[in-house]
């Protein structure tokens, strides 16, 4: 099943970005000691809260399909920058389960979390010009 999501973004001026996700708008910047006006979160963040949100969602997802009660789900995810590019992206997991299902829980939602296995197998990335307007 082939199901397309599409964002857009446009230049606001500066290092300003407004990006429109669905019915979601939001501003993207970059901070100000590289220029920017810290309007919004960076690009980078963007792609760590993606990572963040996602695996949440997956945990909660895993423990809802095996009818575990949770308390709490949190993560903390680290990016370490490496040139152009994160080098290494950690994901750690605070999570209020009985300690026999963790390992469980988290097995899971690396199975079905979208934006981690499309960073573990990157899709192909092709750029090609098109009008917005």
């Amino acid at each position: 099943m082939v199901d397309d999501r599409l964002v857009t973004a446009k230049w606001a001026g500066g290092f300003q970005v407004d990006v429109q996700a669905g019915a979601f708008g939001l501003r993207v910047d970059e901070p100000e000691r590289i220029g920017g006006t810290d309007t919004g979160p960076q690009p980078t963040d963007l792609l760590l809260s993606a990572v963040a949100s996602c695996f949440v969602l997956s945990l909660a997802y895993a423990a809802s399909k095996r009818a575990i009660a949770v308390e709490r789900i949190g993560v903390a995810v680290t990016g370490t920058y490496e040139g152009p590019r994160f080098a290494a992206i950690r994901i750690e997991v605070d999570i209020a389960a009985p300690d026999d299902v963790v390992a469980t829980l988290i097995s899971a939602a690396e199975r079905v979390c979208y934006v981690t296995n499309t960073l573990k197998r990157p899709p192909e990335i092709s750029v090609v010009t098109r009008s917005l307007d």
